[in-house]
């Protein structure tokens, strides 16, 4: 990669405008050799009625961070990527604070990428933990 940390970060973050991830305030905050990090905000937008932490905005954080992780650190240049499979087990209720999920590849692939994404609050304590896996297409010409 001959691009710096901030330069990626604000990249990935631009291109979350006017999407699902823009909506649930979902924001890369770091990246390694092979890890993507992303925090999102619990409020009551993501909330379920009793007032914790919807599963469905958990998974929804858990595949962005996955699918931008399977995108910047594959060879996709001429290739879109798209999830196939997410699961989720959710492990620990979150009220306020900021969630963090960190994708790592078990796999990657040409074709198809599996990632780790362990959901984390903000001491450190595992909230849920996903499995993504992704496809590399090419792109319509």
């Amino acid at each position: 990669m001959n691009i710096s940390k901030t330069e990626m970060l604000a990249k990935a973050n631009a291109s979350s405008k006017d999407t699902l991830m823009e909506t649930l305030n979902i924001e890369m905050v770091d990246f390694g050799d092979n890890f993507l990090v992303a925090r999102m905000p619990v409020t009551p937008r993501v909330h379920q009625p009793d007032g914790v932490l919807h599963g469905g905005a958990t998974a929804a954080l858990a595949e962005s961070v996955g699918s931008f992780a399977s995108h910047i650190f594959t060879d996709t240049e001429n290739m879109f990527v798209r999830g196939l499979e997410i699961t989720a087990n959710h492990l620990k209720s979150v009220k306020d604070g900021y969630v963090y999920a960190k994708a790592t590849f078990l796999h990657k692939g040409r074709t198809t990428q599996l990632l780790d994404i362990r959901v984390t609050d903000e001491a450190d304590n595992l909230v849920s933990i996903c499995r993504l896996s992704t496809i590399s297409l090419p792109k319509k010409k």
